[in-house]
């Protein structure tokens, strides 16, 4: 007797049936969105048609910055594929970050400040205020490519764009006349300013019971200003370390990991949210008082008295017989909130 036919349906792949221009934009919004390198990677690789995708144009210059939040140990011949794809895709941070890499850690001198270039012309803060660094430093050349001026004029610009350590080393270079005509109490209006922005922001970002301890010292603070020179700082309202960007993070983690290696005479800049390294023998100025530390701008040295070095800077016995032979020109003086 013959078996009675079944009638089966092909079970129907609803995700196929998903036209290729819904994907790239829901891709676009989830590139733009992730929080790590891997949320986003995790996602293009589950199938052959996301992975595809997920390289379109349209995905990858929407990508944020925390798409590029890369470990040094993570990174490969692929890993600089993919930003290659991403800046010809016209991402500013791509640019910013692969340039950031190729300058400091790859040696590409060239390379690295072009990239930086293209994304400070798109109105990048940080690429503008890395750009300022260079200048002020002659990063990449000797200690005649300075170009004070220049730094000058790039910080000004990041800082219009909101970026506050443009600001401060803006406010730094306007009180102490470097690369500027001096002028104090703009210079100390700028100080004051970025001070209000950094706080403003680490108050947006704490829990609502750290931001009420805050807010009581800021209250203080407002409360004993009583004029422009006055910094907050000087009041020792109390904040966490403020966060590293992702960029210097893997400035700092590739040269003390051992992934990169610094030529001999070459350091660190002492502030740990930088990670910026010289490019030559004495390219970055140091403390005037113990000379134990260096840094690659007005504004990372400022942060770092305040984080830890005002604790831990006593004059050595070199210093305090003289210090003969050094360059006073190649050494920062001791932060005002400090007198």
């Amino acid at each position: 007797m013959r078996a009675p036919f079944k009638h089966t349906k092909k079970k129907l792949d609803l995700f196929e049936c998903l036209p290729d221009d819904l994907l790239v934009f829901i891709l676009s919004k989830l590139s733009s969105t992730a929080s790590s390198p891997s949320e986003f990677i995790n996602i293009v690789l589950t199938c052959k048609r996301l992975n595809r995708l997920g390289l379109h144009r349209l995905v990858l210059s929407k990508a944020g910055p925390k798409v590029f939040a890369l470990k040094p140990r993570n990174w490969s011949e692929k890993t600089h594929t993919f930003f290659k794809h991403c800046v010809n895709a016209g991402n500013v941070d791509a640019c910013y970050t692969l340039g950031m890499i190729r300058f400091y850690c790859l040696g590409n001198r060239g390379s690295g400040l072009s990239l930086m270039a293209k994304a400070a012309m798109k109105l990048h803060a940080p690429a503008l205020y890395s750009l300022a660094v260079i200048q002020f430093n002659g990063s990449g050349g000797s200690k005649h490519d300075k170009d004070l001026r220049a730094g000058v004029a790039l910080s000004a610009r990041a800082s219009l764009l909101g970026h506050i350590d443009a600001l401060r080393e803006l406010g730094h270079c306007l009180q102490d006349g470097y690369g500027v005509r001096q002028n104090v109490a703009e210079g100390r209006r700028m100080l004051v300013q970025a001070n209000v922005r950094e706080l403003a922001y680490l108050l947006r970002e704490v829990t609502p019971s750290a931001s009420n301890s805050l807010m009581l010292t800021w209250r203080t603070a407002v409360t004993c200003q009583r004029d422009v020179t006055a910094l907050l700082s000087d009041y020792g309202y109390r904040i966490p370390v403020p966060e590293v960007q992702p960029v210097n993070r893997f400035l700092r983690e590739w040269f003390e990991s051992g992934k990169g290696k610094l030529e001999e005479g070459l350091r660190l800049c002492s502030h740990i949210g930088c990670g910026r390294p010289e490019t030559r023998p004495h390219e970055f100025r140091r403390c005037s008082v113990c000379g134990k530390v260096n840094y690659c701008s007005r504004g990372c040295q400022a942060m770092d008295w305040k984080l830890k070095h005002k604790m831990e800077c006593s004059p050595t016995e070199h210093y305090a017989e003289g210090g003969g032979g050094v360059d006073l020109n190649n050494e920062f003086a001791i932060p005002n909130d400090a007198v």
